[in-house]
């Protein structure tokens, strides 16, 4: 149940987040919940392989590369998901770094202290 709403909360996120910035357009609310969850697909299988491959990178930068990779995956759903589409790199960085700390503040927020 738990995954389930996450998977809800980020569609919304995708959705609000591609309205309200240039650059990103999706088509609909299937779109958006086809991109969470292939979003959610990749940030289990692939990007702890891309992290794995750019550690010394990773390293050298103290973590910054991370965000290159979030807009790698970012740009990777572009490509996989019909709906969806992301202008540039930078608009992919952008992106995933609102999408990463709305989801952050959301799931603080609706927390439970079980």
């Amino acid at each position: 149940m738990k995954l389930l709403i996450r998977i809800l909360v980020t569609t919304v996120l995708v959705m609000l987040i591609a309205y309200l910035m240039k650059g990103v357009d999706i088509e609909g609310f299937e779109s958006a919940l086809i991109v969470s969850i292939v979003l959610g697909l990749l940030n289990v299988f692939v990007k702890p392989v891309l992290v794995l491959f750019t550690l010394p990178v990773t390293l050298f930068t103290l973590g910054l590369f991370l965000l290159v990779i979030n807009a790698v995956i970012i740009l990777l759903c572009d490509n996989l998901v019909s709906g969806f589409s992301v202008d540039s790199f930078w608009t992919a960085l952008l992106f995933s770094i609102v999408l990463s700390i709305s989801e952050s503040i959301v799931f603080k927020l609706t927390e439970s202290k079980e």
